[in-house]
């Protein structure tokens, strides 16, 4: 700043370009009061700056996220132009203040000044509903600007964001001359909301339209096969990645991948050539290691990030706190929990609390969680309370499940789920009247069980089970393969566990139900379809029931097979109390989507039938 010094001693004024040079010094150092010290000094002139020279200044007040001073400015200046509104409406909508952003909108149209590419691609970030998307949108069509590449790839975003994935395709599809970033936009909608199948559809078709993938898109495409659970399509994209230079964001994406398609070698293979790791790859890593299994691991980690990594933040404790719940870590958990703030300056959330829970009614003590429940500040949501619910049915403690499923059915009233388990509950305790009350209830609401699909991925193929769909060409080999699995698991312990299913069948149809339940075909279809050595790796699309999780534990130890499923309905693993899932081969993986970006449901319903079809997996990649 030797040249600002020597400029205010000498009272002398400078041409426009060098004083933007000296801007864009400070912006680069961070230097704030530098930075107010040009402004004084260009405005000291008596005819002051030239609107250039505000737009800058405006943009420097707005990159240091100083929006009062940017408005003050802005509000002094005269002649305003596009840019100048644009830059405050950008700055609006970066800090989720959307009411001025939109204000400012309308306020400039009124001045007359016509909005460009990037004021749309802007504002339209300041969307809070429908109604105002519409609005922004015919605006947009009205001033022409509906194919521009920027505004199409933002309008194919904020329809994404509000659930409008059919809006989003329908701007794609308008499309008259492709360009990467909308195509790029479209993939990564579909990704990020849980259609990972069309979103590979779509990179498909991107590729046969002759457009080369670039970080962006192969981020996208590891989120669909996250989403999926399809590792070998997964190992394609990272055979792709190397020839491109590995940004931070592609290695977490990749990193991510592996870790909850639970293929944990490969995920250490990754996390350690990382060139760079941030608190993201560390949460990553220590949460994959503590879904498969690993607790220790994934709180030795913890300690090695203490002293060499970032500082852990929000996501990381619950990875870890995750990791203690798993392994009934009781008195760490509560170590780390109570210390969370202290140590980090991290205010327990409500996935935090949720782990707490978890933990309290995986070591038995359900009257602790219970009153743990009661005094969160932030309220339990109804993930915490299935939670609890399981621990329940486990320690069979009627009256509380009782009470905790109706918790359940107050946060979600037509999940099929909790009235099932709970008129079941009625029924053990031979409580007939109550359970025939909630029947009626689910029937007059019309509340039902959403069919539970599983697939998995064998060769280049993906092989899709719905419970009481018997279409699959090799049904038959597939019953007859589970025939044989139940009396060999029977004899080390195995007994149908009915209270998972509808309590007016039968004995004998109750245990035909579960016998059919869409893992366990998935399970039987892996086993005579892959080579002893290959993990099986199931996605289903409903929380995994308590009987299928004995069943695949029990079936994994007596043929000595690794058995990978991932449940993307729950933040939480479901429980495994007395089993260890890694001496048995076994690993629930819960889905952490809600943790770093949400995928939701991996299908999308008609009819309540899965889209999702038995179809090939095409190289994605090109190989």
């Amino acid at each position: 700043m030797e040249a600002m010094n020597s400029l205010q001693k000498h009272q002398i004024q400078s041409d426009p370009i060098s004083y933007s040079e000296l801007i864009k010094c400070c912006i680069a150092r961070g230097t704030i009061e530098e930075g107010k010290l040009v402004h004084r000094h260009i405005w000291s002139n008596v005819d002051g700056p030239k609107l250039f020279l505000n737009n800058v200044l405006l943009s420097m007040y707005v990159k240091f996220n100083l929006l009062d001073e940017a408005r003050n400015l802005f509000d002094k200046m005269v002649e305003r132009n596009v840019v100048s509104w644009t830059t405050m409406i950008a700055a609006y909508s970066n800090n989720k203040i959307n009411h001025d952003a939109l204000n400012f909108l309308i306020l400039m149209c009124r001045e007359g000044v016509r909005p460009n590419m990037f004021t749309f691609s802007s504002v339209l970030r300041a969307c809070d509903g429908l109604s105002t998307l519409w609005q922004l949108h015919c605006c947009i069509i009205k001033v022409g600007l509906d194919s521009d590449v920027f505004v199409r790839s933002a309008l194919i975003d904020i329809y994404s964001k509000c659930g409008e994935l059919h809006s989003g395709l329908c701007v794609f599809e308008e499309m008259i001359t492709g360009d990467l970033v909308v195509w790029n936009s479209i993939i990564g909608a579909f990704a990020q909301n849980g259609n990972g199948d069309e979103a590979l559809n779509l990179f498909k078709s991107m590729k046969r339209a002759g457009f080369p993938a670039n970080q962006a898109t192969l981020t996208s495409v590891l989120s669909a096969c996250t989403g999926l659970a399809l590792v070998e399509l997964g190992r394609q994209v990272h055979a792709h990645i190397v020839k491109f230079k590995r940004d931070l964001i592609l290695n977490n994406a990749l990193l991510d991948m592996y870790c909850k398609c639970g293929s944990l070698e490969d995920a250490n293979s990754t996390f350690n050539r990382m060139p760079e790791r941030d608190v993201i790859s560390w949460s990553t890593m220590i949460s994959g290691l503590a879904q498969n299994g690993r607790s220790g691991e994934a709180l030795d980690l913890f300690e090695l990030m203490k002293v060499s990594g970032p500082k852990p933040n929000y996501i990381t404790m619950v990875g870890v706190l995750f990791a203690c719940s798993h392994a009934g870590l009781e008195e760490d958990g509560w170590h780390y929990f109570r210390s969370m703030n202290i140590t980090f300056g991290i205010n327990p959330g409500r996935e935090h609390y949720g782990c707490m829970v978890d933990l309290l009614g995986r070591v038995g003590k359900l009257d602790e969680a219970i009153k743990f429940i009661h005094e969160m500040g932030c309220g339990a949501d109804a993930v915490t309370w299935k939670s609890l619910l399981g621990a329940c049915r486990i320690h069979r403690n009627t009256s509380l499940a009782i009470y905790v499923a109706k918790k359940i059915l107050e946060l979600e009233p037509h999940d099929g789920g909790p009235y099932i388990l709970l008129s079941n509950i009625y029924a053990n305790s031979q409580m007939w009247e109550d359970a025939a009350k909630v029947r009626r209830i689910m029937r007059d609401k019309g509340v039902q069980k959403e069919p539970g699909c599983s697939w998995i991925e064998v060769g280049k193929q993906v092989h899709a089970f719905v419970y009481g769909d018997k279409s699959h060409p090799l049904m038959d080999k597939v019953i007859l393969e589970l025939k044989q699995l139940i009396p060999k698991i029977m004899e080390v312990g195995y007994f149908p566990d009915t209270n998972f299913v509808m309590h007016d069948l039968e004995v004998e149809q109750q245990e035909d139900s579960l016998r059919f339940h869409s893992e366990k075909l998935a399970i039987a279809f892996g086993l005579r379809s892959l080579p002893k050595e290959k993990s099986l790796r199931i996605m289903k699309n409903l929380r995994i029931c308590g009987d299928c999780h004995a069943f695949a534990k029990l079936v994994s130890m007596i043929e000595n097979r690794r058995i990978v499923i991932r449940d993307p309905k729950t933040k939480y693993d479901i429980q495994t109390h007395w089993f260890h899932p890694q001496l048995l081969n076994l690993v629930i993986l819960p889905s952490y989507a809600a943790l770093y970006c949400s995928f939701g449901h991996c299908l999308e319903h008609t009819n309540a039938q899965p889209v999702l079809k038995n179809r090939t997996v095409e190289s994605v990649v090109g190989y």
